[in-house]
């Protein structure tokens, strides 16, 4: 599978259909964009979403990583949003309702990274599992859809789902993959958003999907180190003798340094 050093914090949907969306991404700084083959595409313009994507891929994104969401397996769309992607130079396939690690069976010949998306109970407990198949790099937390089949009222709180994506984050660090946080629905509640992201940074997200430009630069912040914590980070390395020792009031151990220096790296990155 293709490498791809650090996870994404910022992974934004892009209409394979639209093409004014496409043009637009060339210049947003979202980590990775994801052309969507699925939910964003009306069933009648899916060939013209396939012809897009390649059209779009093949010009080129660049300094930006680019993945594709298809059809989910067993939709009618699946075979032909899979030969879209011969030749095309991807960093990864979103697949939609993975309930079992069979369901990526129909991606394993294209030899990329896989990122699962989690959208069902079945799935919730099957997670495990799918973040250890050889092929997934990463869980996205699906929360429209798994409100849905927990059949919560709209517009409910996602704590009614705290169970469920702590479940998500547990199954990817026990697989050793990443996990990005799901999309948020009101566009225009700024503040909502940023409280958000912040609350999936701090469950244990890597990132955070996005359905419009504006989240862009508010999850990009929200997910990167403050300058308070490389600040502190840079004190602790510099202390550090191995070892427990007492640091800024605190006892800290080996781990607290490589915790440490795997924050600086990735905020110097």
């Amino acid at each position: 599978m293709t490498p791809i050093e650090y996870a994404p914090r910022s992974l934004l949907y892009v209409p394979g259909s639209n093409a004014r969306a496409l043009e637009k991404a060339q210049g947003l700084a979202a980590d990775m964009l994801i052309i969507d083959l699925e939910d964003a595409v009306p069933a009648d313009r899916k060939d013209a979403a396939r012809e897009a994507m390649r059209a779009a891929v093949s010009a080129g994104f660049p300094g930006k990583r680019v993945a594709v969401r298809v059809n989910g397996t067993g939709s009618a769309e699946q075979a032909a949003d899979i030969a879209a992607l011969a030749g095309l130079a991807l960093d990864a396939v979103v697949l939609p309702k993975v309930d079992a690690p069979a369901d990526l069976d129909p991606l394993r010949a294209l030899g990329l990274p896989v990122f699962a998306m989690i959208e069902t109970p079945v799935a919730i407990y099957a997670a495990r599992d799918i973040a250890a198949d050889r092929n997934v790099r990463g869980l996205i937390a699906g929360l429209n859809d798994l409100a849905h089949e927990l059949r919560l009222p709209d517009g409910m709180d996602r704590g009614a789902m705290s169970h469920a994506i702590q479940a998500i984050v547990l199954a990817a660090r026990a697989g050793g993959c990443w996990c990005f946080d799901g999309v948020y629905n009101a566009i225009d509640d700024a503040a909502g958003f940023v409280a958000e992201a912040e609350e999936g940074r701090r469950l244990g997200f890597d990132g955070k999907t996005l359905i419009h430009p504006s989240q862009v630069d508010p999850c990009n912040m929200a997910f990167a180190p403050s300058p308070r914590e490389i600040a502190a980070a840079e004190a602790l390395v510099a202390a550090a003798t191995g070892g427990a020792q007492r640091h800024d009031g605190r006892m800290v151990e080996d781990m607290h340094v490589a915790a440490a220096r795997a924050l600086l790296e990735r905020a110097g990155r």
